[in-house]
């Protein structure tokens, strides 16, 4: 069985977090959705209603489970029997930054192989900050979430 892990915060999960789960499930025949605990980060929304939230959306899809974390995500793929881990690509930007993760990943365990998948043009340029700051100031996001 092939099992992925897609981590992050979802503060919140958006359109583009939904795209690249969705494309993984077509890949791997299981997808976990990780919530990791992030000490430094303020969050807007609680750990519970981010773990409600993506369990209420993937709730019909049987390939996607959605857990949480704390410490190292190579430490949980390995928990997990996950030998990928899946993340989403807008811009260069991204390219570059996550490339340096995953080589820092793979020092720390081999196992695990990084998957990147591109995000569309409908979707690349939205990001959970900028759903945070719109809703911080009242603004309709229901073309973003």
């Amino acid at each position: 069985m092939k099992i992925a892990v897609f981590p992050g915060s979802f503060d919140p999960l958006h359109k583009g977090h939904v795209e690249i789960i969705n494309k993984a499930t077509t890949v791997f025949d299981k997808v976990i959705v990780a919530i990791g605990e992030n000490t430094t980060k303020q969050y807007m929304f609680g750990l519970d209603e981010r773990l409600a939230t993506i369990k209420k959306v993937f709730r019909n899809n049987n390939r996607v489970e959605v857990k949480t974390y704390k410490g190292l995500t190579v430490d949980f793929c390995k928990k997990e029997n996950a030998n990928f881990l899946v993340r989403g690509l807008r811009s260069s930007a991204d390219f570059e930054f996550e490339k340096a993760i995953a080589h820092n990943n793979t020092a720390i365990n081999a196992q695990v192989e990084t998957v990147f998948f591109l995000a569309s043009a409908e979707t690349s340029f939205v990001t959970s900050t900028i759903v945070r700051e719109l809703l911080r100031n009242g603004a309709d996001v229901g073309h973003l979430i």
